[in-house]
């Protein structure tokens, strides 16, 4: 779709930013989820920024990204870009955000070499866990914003508010501004993974693997004596090189993100997937989505890279990360299995080869478990 013909972004760029006149939209590279379009907004005063529009669900996503981005902003220690609008309940729904700091991890890394890539990798790592290190009572569904409840420095969960219905929208601070809190629908981890799986069949764009998906449910399901027992934290849920912005010494990070520990200077974009849950589902997650291919694995010393620097902040890796770690890479089949078609396309590949390859990867995966 041409961005600029694009009548759902035209109606939330308004709401966002009435008065001021665009000069150009561009699109922000290929996206396998359609639920959104996502566009770079540059105004005529030269200002710029970033907004995303829901196009098939109730703005659920958008309310859990501005709630997360303002919780993670307020209480640190990564920087994020700032919200400039959002209405959850628009139509469309949206978020306009600012441009992020620094430079997006995919074109650095590219560039770099295999020492620089080791580099980048620990900082990764670090990041990770310095998101990890906001702990919760309990897993659950991030619904949108809540009251200030604990204190991050402790460990305690910062701003959360347990809740079964809407986001609480209250005042955080007193002071007139947004909510900085979380509001966060409690359930045991292995509902929630199941969940995930589940967003993930709805937005997928193939069925003939429709099998997998009903594969990886029961894996999880019989392992929930193993899942139930995994630490709550705060999960971004898409850690990809595209969602990573990095900084350089020179172009200085601001913000929280700017001090302290591993992960300075890396800035995630797109929350939209966050939840609280078990930091070994992100980790491996982030390891597979940096690393590796369709069936291929990525060198060890660039995982070892990613672990090292989780470790450096973290002081270990996730409790029962060994452990866990064969149900979430059944788990990461998902993101092969359910767009084969779109993996088709970006490979240059038949798709009943991949598809038969999938279903041997899958095996063998639950065959590990």
């Amino acid at each position: 779709m041409d961005v600029a013909d694009s009548e759902p972004i035209s109606r939330a760029l308004d709401a966002a930013f009435p008065g001021r006149i665009p000069d150009r939209l561009t699109g922000v590279g290929p996206s396998w989820n359609g639920s959104n379009e996502t566009v770079g907004v540059t105004f005529a005063d030269g200002g710029r920024a970033f907004l995303k529009v829901a196009l098939t669900d109730d703005g659920s996503r958008i309310a859990r990204e501005r709630a997360v981005l303002r919780y993670v902003d307020a209480h640190g220690p990564l920087a994020v870009p700032d919200v400039l609008a959002a209405d959850p309940g628009g139509d469309p729904a949206y978020l306009a955000t600012a441009p992020a700091r620094g430079r997006e991890l995919l074109a650095v890394y590219e560039a770099a070499s295999d020492d620089e890539r080791e580099r980048l990798l620990r900082r990764v790592g670090g990041a990770l866990a310095a998101l990890h290190a906001h702990r919760f009572p309990r897993h659950g569904e991030v619904v949108g914003a809540g009251t200030e409840t604990g204190s991050a420095a402790d460990g305690d969960a910062a701003g959360s508010d347990e809740t079964e219905g809407d986001a609480v929208e209250s005042d955080a601070a007193g002071d007139g501004g947004p909510p900085t809190g979380l509001s966060v629908g409690f359930a045991p981890w292995t509902d929630v993974l199941l969940a995930t799986i589940e967003r993930t069949r709805d937005i997928g764009t193939s069925e003939r693997l429709a099998d997998h998906y009903d594969a990886v449910v029961d894996c999880v399901r019989a392992n929930r004596d193993l899942l139930d027992g995994a630490p709550a934290a705060l999960l971004h849920g898409d850690i990809t090189k595209p969602n990573l912005f990095v900084t350089t010494g020179s172009e200085g990070t601001g913000g929280t993100g700017a001090v302290g520990g591993g992960g300075a200077g890396v800035s995630p974009i797109d929350w939209e997937l966050s939840h609280v849950g078990d930091p070994a589902r992100d980790l491996v997650r982030a390891e597979d989505q940096l690393l590796n291919g369709f069936d291929s694995t990525g060198p060890e010393r660039f995982a070892a890279a990613l672990r090292d620097g989780y470790r450096e902040r973290a002081g270990g890796l996730p409790a029962g990360f060994e452990r866990r770690r064969p149900v979430y890479e059944a788990v990461r089949m998902l993101g092969r299995s359910g767009f084969i078609d779109q993996w088709a396309t970006y490979l240059d590949e038949p798709v009943e080869g991949l598809v038969e390859r999938a279903d041997e990867e899958l095996r063998a995966r639950l065959d590990a478990v």
